[in-house]
């Protein structure tokens, strides 16, 4: 299985080209190493492209953020739209997200 890097990536709530996504050296989850992530798998189907158990992987984060008492500024429906563009962005039809 080949890693096709994505051109576009969903970035502190936009979208931007990966090699502009930039994180500061002094950030929290490089400094300390907390964050919060998951990982989805998107399946090519008849239909397009289907994320799987989409809206449960969105909760999970949701509530693993709350453990941490990150702030989360974007609802559940928020984070699985941006997935959602992501995906079409990059004219994907499968995908592994983080």
């Amino acid at each position: 299985m080949t890693t096709k890097k994505a051109d576009y990536i969903w970035f502190n709530g936009e979208m931007v080209r990966w090699e502009d996504a930039k994180v500061h050296v002094m950030s929290h989850a490089l400094h300390y190493g907390t964050s919060v992530f998951e990982g989805i798998r998107c399946y090519d189907s008849h239909k397009g492209p289907v994320v799987f158990r989409h809206r449960e992987h969105m909760q999970r984060l949701h509530d693993s953020a709350k453990i941490y008492r990150f702030p989360v500024s974007q609802s559940i429906d928020e984070l699985m739209e941006a997935c959602r563009d992501v995906i079409r962005k990059n004219n994907l039809t499968s995908a592994y997200i983080r």
